[in-house]
């Protein structure tokens, strides 16, 4: 058995951050540290025998068998049991010659990754996961990564759209690249917002939503007309902050939702970040949800409720008002669904709600980070590890994007135009293309937005309104619109060996504790008593110090990105 050089502890603690949003950019370059002869026979590991082509020459995805196994690193979501799950892995399957073997945490991540810790000939040929996760960080300090970098100039994709700046930024502390980012972009991608049942709205009378007095308001309208059969508010999963974020966000003008991930846990005041716990309008935000929760509005297992539960709920039309970090995949196959047996139900989005009085252009429901969210690391246990790059970066450019969110060449598309842009054929379909893309959510794993956000925007802005793909024409009109640019925040998490490493597990601990006895409070007197012992117990802590180091962190980011 084959294990790490040194013990690891594994963080247990529920990590959230935003699915918010969303993101990334383009072209590469810089100062990156170039791979030496040392470098190259590591990452290859015992895989060099394995590559077809030329060692000098990149590999053609598609002109040999490729097989890997591929790990998930979530709780609450695990890859396919097959190819033929869904579109795009079947297309792989039976058009590139690529078999992968999913390994599953069935709701267990945290227990299987320490058992791939301790031994690591068990350890999965590719992880994806949460970019701030303490377990990729640890997977990196024990050298069990491959570092990409000699990759970078063969494949040249993830190079060309990713912007030089964005990538430093994703760098590790040994100025290595480990990380393929996923929804990487150079504009605004946040799905984030609130998205409201148009049968339900229509037979209440189409009333003004704008404020939360408005919201509040509706939603008691909801629960007398409908009682038990409508859930007013949907908030999504409580424990990963979903829409708890949201209604944060509408309480304070340039609020940022971004504040209560585990990878920032504060509020940016006077050029620094501070405690959340104590910040005047994220304590009214947890008064209004209290209220909410108290008078039934919202679901009473939101913050356990997992996220099939809250796809059923949405796409059979059990919610008046939906709000969450990332609405459109759901809401988008919902309006689909419902339309179906009645042509004038559905959904529609609006502008995100805010405290009466606040400037509705200075709220913004999510953000978008330049470095999208997940990632993928490719493990030194990976027979090939070249491959398996080349065939991410296959997936993150043009034709991969397109296969995944517009099926094989020949129906709704055929070939490209002088921008590499998929040419739209007359037998697009757009209820296929929606089922498609949602039928692929779980095996986006290397989403490049600056690809293919240009290219469903350019159908869907040659159509009328009413037959303009529902995902897509929101995206552009109110979704990313109402966010803002939350990349200088990124790369601010602690490393888990590190002197404050101890002390962000343990506000990430208290957080989560704290918002779920703070939203189910019996009164207002009851948040504040509950957030005040939090911001004393995170003192202890030493929480100013970690705020005081992110925000050196953050300052740095933002000379690198040019914005100071």
């Amino acid at each position: 058995m084959k294990k790490m050089k040194k013990p690891l502890l594994v963080v247990v603690s529920a990590v959230f951050l935003l699915v918010t949003v969303l993101a990334g950019c383009s072209n590469s370059g810089g100062n990156d540290p170039k791979p030496t002869a040392t470098d190259s026979a590591t990452n290859t590991n015992k895989g060099s025998e394995a590559t077809d082509a030329p060692a000098d020459q990149p590999w053609v995805f598609g002109s040999s068998p490729i097989e890997f196994s591929a790990y998930t690193h979530y709780s609450w979501q695990d890859f396919p049991d097959t190819m033929d799950a869904n579109p795009f892995w079947k297309y792989l399957k039976e058009n590139k010659q690529v078999t992968i073997k999913p390994i599953h945490a069935k709701g267990n991540s945290a227990q299987l990754m320490q058992t791939f810790m301790a031994d690591t000939s068990q350890m999965p040929d590719l992880i994806y996961g949460n970019r701030y996760d303490p377990d990729i960080e640890r997977l990196i300090a024990n050298d069990q990564l491959v570092a990409l970098d000699p990759y970078l100039d063969k494949y040249p994709n993830l190079k060309k759209y990713l912007n030089p700046k964005s990538m430093e930024l994703l760098r590790s502390a040994d100025g290595k690249l480990y990380k393929f980012p996923n929804w990487y972009t150079e504009k605004p991608t946040s799905t984030a917002g609130y998205v409201v049942n148009k049968k339900v709205y229509a037979e209440l009378g189409s009333p003004a939503l704008e404020t939360m007095d408005d919201l509040y308001a509706y939603l008691q309208a909801v629960k007398a007309k409908y009682g038990d059969k409508i859930i007013p508010l949907e908030l999504d999963r409580g424990s990963e902050i979903q829409g708890l974020g949201v209604i944060y966000a509408g309480f304070g003008e340039n609020n940022l939702y971004k504040s209560l991930s585990s990878d920032v846990q504060g509020v940016i005041k006077d050029d620094k970040l501070v405690s959340f716990f104590t910040d005047p309008s994220f304590r009214e935000s947890q008064k209004y949800l209290a209220k909410l929760y108290r008078e039934k509005l919202i679901a009473q297992d939101w913050w356990t409720q997992t996220r099939d539960v809250v796809a059923e709920k949405i796409v059979t039309g059990k919610v008046a008002v939906y709000a969450g970090s990332g609405v459109t995949t759901f809401a988008s196959r919902g309006d689909s669904e419902l339309r179906k047996a009645d042509p004038d139900a559905g959904y529609f989005m609006i502008w995100p709600v805010r405290k009466a009085g606040l400037d509705k252009n200075k709220i913004f429901a999510g953000g978008y980070d330049a470095l999208g969210w997940n990632v993928v690391t490719i493990t030194k246990h990976a027979k090939d590890p070249e491959k398996i790059f080349a065939a991410l970066d296959w997936m993150t450019g043009p034709e991969g994007m397109t296969i995944s969110f517009f099926g094989p060449e020949g129906g709704n598309w055929k070939g490209f135009d002088e921008n590499e842009q998929p040419i739209f054929t007359e037998n697009y379909n757009e209820e296929e293309v929606t089922a498609i893309q949602a039928a692929n959510d779980v095996v986006h794993i290397v989403g490049n937005v600056s690809y293919i956000d240009p290219a469903k925007l350019k159908y869907v802005n040659s159509l009328p309104l009413e037959k303009q793909n529902w995902a897509a024409r929101w995206q552009r009109d109110i979704t990313w619109p109402s966010s803002n640019d939350t990349t200088a925040l990124t790369n601010i998490n602690i490393e888990p060996d590190s002197p404050y490493g101890d002390t962000r597990t343990q506000i990430v601990d208290l957080t989560l504790e704290t918002l779920a006895a703070s939203t189910t409070a019996k009164s207002d007197a009851d948040v504040d008593r509950i957030l005040d012992a939090a911001e004393t117990k995170a003192q202890g802590y030493k929480y100013k110090e970690l705020l005081e180091w992110r925000t050196e962190r953050w300052h740095a980011n933002r000379t690198i990105l040019g914005e100071k």
